[in-house]
């Protein structure tokens, strides 16, 4: 299994032809994706309707799964290539009547974007038990990927939509339910953000002998549905939006928002740096655990850390039943 180490040797800053203003359809000119198959959760709002939208423009098909199928048909009516199938990330009886379904069809899958997430909710729990904020962002996608990773196709690539947020918190590997810590909705979701990244190193680890990788994300700041647990007081003092509801012109437009998710699935030069954290269309470097400015980019050590990765996986295994690549 990959180390700590060699995640540390990996995530060295590594640049590209992109930047934090590039946008999805930039980052994929060029490519032919032509049977190319993809899943793409979150596939009908915000940033992962930007993103099926330019896999399909490049020539690939995807699935959507979606929790409100009748609503992401409307949003993806028009765009070709797009199948869209029920499926509830918080709940692993629907995840896994998704994946069976998926499963049954048999077709080879070559990228999977986990973009869909919560943040910032209420304290609630998931049918099976599970704090809300990590059961849907990592339990939920855990489970997708480990029923359909049959299915993954030699030099396939899955990309897990982390955030700057993971800054906040790393795993708490005691009491991930916060049935002692008292729940704070900022620190659940920067938990949720770091086992996002956490899940795609150890999940690299697991696939890289076949050209399997995969690959963390912070798509950066933008005003997407995920926003939707915030009162507008808390947008405007946290300076996301001015007092009339606009965006701060510092952020990105969904566009942007969805570049980096599209180079990590695609670009060429990060096959050698399976498992890596990236934001701009870039790797960036590790930045203190005392660090606390979100602005400057970098991942805390805690995301890339292999043995809490590997933590993580035996707890996503016993939560879940499937051992994807395992």
């Amino acid at each position: 299994m990959t180390t700590t180490a060699e995640m540390i040797a990996r995530q060295q800053p590594l640049a590209s032809p992109f930047g934090y203003r590039s946008s999805a359809t930039e980052v994929l000119a060029g490519r032919d994706l032509t049977g190319q198959r993809a899943i793409v959760t979150g596939g009908y709002s915000g940033l992962g309707l930007e993103t099926v939208k330019a896999l399909t423009a490049a020539g690939a098909t995807v699935v959507v799964p979606a929790r409100r199928p009748e609503t992401a048909a409307q949003a993806l009516a028009g765009v070709q290539g797009v199948t869209v199938a029920p499926m509830d990330l918080g709940d692993l009886d629907s995840v896994a009547a998704f994946t069976a379904d998926i499963q049954a069809a048999g077709a080879p899958i070559n990228l999977v974007i986990n973009v869909a997430g919560v943040m910032a909710s209420p304290y609630a729990r998931t049918p099976q038990g599970w704090e809300s904020q990590f059961g849907i962002n990592h339990l939920g996608h855990f489970a997708l990927v480990g029923g359909v990773a049959d299915l993954l196709a030699d030099g396939a690539r899955v990309v897990a939509y982390s955030s700057v947020a993971h800054y906040r918190s790393p795993v708490l590997f005691d009491d991930l339910n916060f049935e002692s810590t008292p729940y704070d909705p900022w620190v659940a979701y920067g938990q949720a953000k770091t086992a996002n990244a956490l899940f795609a190193v150890a999940l690299d680890a697991r696939g890289a002998a076949r050209g399997i990788h995969a690959f963390s994300v912070h798509p950066g700041g933008i005003m997407t549905d995920l926003q939707r647990h915030m009162p507008h007081e808390e947008l405007v003092a946290r300076g996301w939006v001015d007092a009339d509801g606009n965006p701060n012109p510092l952020f990105k437009t969904p566009q942007q928002g969805a570049s980096t998710g599209l180079w990590a699935a695609t670009a060429p030069e990060l096959a050698d740096h399976g498992g890596v954290y990236t934001e701009n269309c870039a790797i960036m470097g590790i930045v203190p655990p005392d660090h606390a400015d979100l602005s400057t980019g970098g991942v805390k050590e805690w995301a890339i850390n292999a043995e809490y990765a590997e933590r993580l996986w035996d707890q996503s295994v016993k939560a879940t039943g499937l051992n994807p690549l395992g």
